[in-house]
């Protein structure tokens, strides 16, 4: 990276995202807690392979553009502009 002449490293830890097995930890946190509280919880083990799912299309949004989550959420937070 070069800024008028000067020449800085960036070591890679820096500008990627933390991913937790494969998907964005805040989306597999949330997705493990949520299913844990309902297996451990409720006995309701119909819940894993949902949860199992969504971490899959997790895995694969995050492949496909590790920034996907976040712009999401911006997105969603964003007034609308024009009342269509």
């Amino acid at each position: 990276m070069s800024a008028l002449g000067f020449k800085i490293k960036l070591h890679s830890a820096l500008v990627t995202p933390i991913m937790l097995a494969g998907a964005p930890r805040r989306i597999a946190i949330l997705n493990f807690t949520v299913c844990a509280a309902f297996v451990l919880g409720l006995r309701a083990i119909y819940v894993l392979p949902i949860s199992i799912i969504i971490h899959v299309i997790a895995v694969l949004l995050a492949k496909r553009d590790p920034y996907f989550f976040d712009v999401f959420l911006r997105h969603s937070r964003q007034k609308k502009f024009y009342d269509v």
